[in-house]
C-alpha cells in the first residue's frame, strides 16, 4: 500500500507558503542539507530510514538527543520518549519520539515536522534516491522557520552542533544500511 500525503493538507508544511518575519531579521526560512552515496540498495537504506527514531535511535551522538528530549520536557513539550507504534513500518500521523510523520513515499521520503517547543517550525526530511551505479544516495534535510528575534537566535544557537548531530546521522544511516541493518 503506498501512503502519500499532499503537504498541501498539512497547514504549515514546508511547501506551504508560511508567514514571514519583518525584512529586518534577516530571512525566514533556514535549511541544512546534507548527502551520502550509500553502497546499498535503495530497498536496504529505506529500512534504516523508516526504522529511524524509538529504540533504534537517530543515528548519532545519543546524548545530544536525550540533552534535548529532556529540554523539551522542561519547557512543557513532549520529549523524547513518546518512541514509536511500529519498530518496522510508518505511516502519515504516527508521532515518532519529538517529531510526527508528516509525509511518506515509501522506499523514498521520510518528512517529519517537529513537535517539540520551538521559537518556530521545524522540519527533518529524509531522502532515498537510486543512483546511476545501483546503490543509493541519502539525503537529509532540517529545515527551520524561526518566529522572531527569538527563533533566529535559537536556529544560530543550535546551528555549531548540527555538524555533529545530522553530519553523524547521515553517515552512521550510511554505514547501517551498507551492513544490511535495516532488517
Amino acid at each position: 500500500m503506498v501512503t502519500h500525503w499532499s503537504s498541501a493538507s498539512v497547514p504549515g508544511a514546508p511547501s506551504d507558503p508560511l508567514p514571514t518575519d519583518p525584512d529586518w531579521t534577516g530571512g525566514s526560512l533556514y535549511t541544512d542539507r546534507r548527502q551520502r552515496v550509500v553502497h546499498a540498495s535503495p530497498e536496504d537504506l529505506w529500512r534504516v530510514v523508516e526504522g529511524i527514531g524509538g529504540k533504534n535511535g537517530w543515528y548519532s551522538f545519543p546524548l545530544a538527543w536525550a540533552l534535548r528530549g529532556w529540554l523539551d520536557r522542561l519547557v512543557g513539550g513532549v520529549g523524547l520518549g513518546r518512541g514509536r507504534r511500529d519498530a518496522l513500518r510508518l505511516r502519515v500521523g504516527d508521532s515518532l519520539d519529538f517529531w510526527r510523520v508528516e509525509e511518506i513515499v515509501p522506499g523514498r521520503l521520510l518528512r517529519l515536522r517537529a513537535e517539540m517547543r520551538l521559537p518556530g517550525l521545524a522540519w527533518l526530511e529524509m531522502r532515498v534516491d537510486q543512483d546511476d551505479e545501483g546503490g543509493s544516495r541519502y539525503s537529509q534535510k532540517a529545515i527551520f522557520h524561526p518566529r522572531g528575534l527569538l527563533g533566529h537566535a535559537y536556529w544560530w544557537s543550535v546551528s555549531p552542533f548540527h555538524a555533529v548531530v545530522f553530519g553523524g546521522m547521515v553517515r552512521n544511516v550510511a554505514k547501517a544500511a551498507e551492513k544490511g541493518k535495516g532488517r
